[in-house]
């Protein structure tokens, strides 16, 4: 029997959080200029940035070694600054498959946060949670963060 989990981290950004929405939604490819110590390169393959229906090839840095996946945009609601992606291909899908990940914002008092959740389902009940994946993505928000609070 499968295991499903849930994971869910919180950033605090100092700028606003539609600004590192912005990067998520039209400007993917920046980030491997904004990252990369974490993103080696994130390439369009389908459709239009920020579009549901959208296919984005994203190679990442994983214990030392580049790592692709390729996502689907499922989801865009610029209302609440959310995306939701799932994942279609990559080494990932061989451990959790399926892999959803939801990028959204959300003021907490006088804080400004960037949350990512990862909804997965293990291959096997043995396997860790793939919690190194969502170190990485909140890594890179930091990173964002920083560009963009110059």
């Amino acid at each position: 029997m499968a295991t499903t989990g849930k994971i869910v981290r919180e950033v605090e950004v100092k700028c606003h959080h539609h600004q590192v929405h912005g990067i998520y939604k039209n400007n993917h490819n920046d980030l491997a200029v904004i990252a990369p110590d974490k993103v080696e390169a994130c390439h369009l393959v389908s459709g239009q940035w920020g579009a549901p229906g959208s296919v984005i090839q994203w190679n990442f840095y994983h214990d030392g070694k580049v790592e692709t996946a390729k996502v689907i945009i499922e989801e865009v609601d610029d209302e609440f600054h959310k995306i939701v992606y799932k994942v279609i291909e990559g080494a990932v899908l061989e451990f959790y498959n399926p892999v959803i990940l939801t990028f959204s914002t959300e003021d907490k008092g006088d804080k400004k946060l960037v949350i990512w959740t990862m909804e997965f389902e293990k291959v096997n009940a043995s396997l860790p949670d793939p919690t190194h994946y969502l170190d990485l993505l909140c890594a890179v928000v930091e990173d964002v963060d920083g560009h963009l609070f110059k």
